[in-house]
């Protein structure tokens, strides 16, 4: 599975991140695919660049998710849209609405059943 999420770089205890595409099987610094952009936690306020937000969108639309820390980031950079709960949950009425249909037994089949 993809996974966009972020490469830690930087000198010790001033950490700075690559937005990456990568294996979800694979190290945190370890091998990936492409790189997206960069996000800085140390700026006031942080920066995230996405470098071409286009192959973003790419990315997801083919099936890699975001980790939890990168889509919180996007949201609140407002890149990705947050869903709402109430969006996320099938209302309750369109599930109870299935109708279902009886089943008539036939006198074959109950004689089958008690042999």
């Amino acid at each position: 599975m993809l996974k966009i999420r972020l490469r830690r770089t930087g000198a010790k205890k001033q950490a700075s991140y690559r937005v990456v595409v990568a294996e979800s099987s694979s190290p945190r610094d370890g091998k990936f695919i492409e790189i997206l952009g960069h996000y800085n936690p140390r700026t006031d306020p942080p920066t995230l660049v996405i470098k071409d937000e286009e192959r973003l969108f790419y990315w997801l639309s083919v099936g890699a998710q975001p980790t939890d820390s990168m889509k919180r980031i996007l949201v609140s950079k407002g890149i990705l849209e947050k869903k709402t709960q109430a969006e996320a949950e099938v209302p309750a009425e369109e599930v109870a609405s299935a109708e279902v249909e009886e089943i008539e037994e036939t006198p074959e089949a109950e004689e089958s059943e008690e042999a």
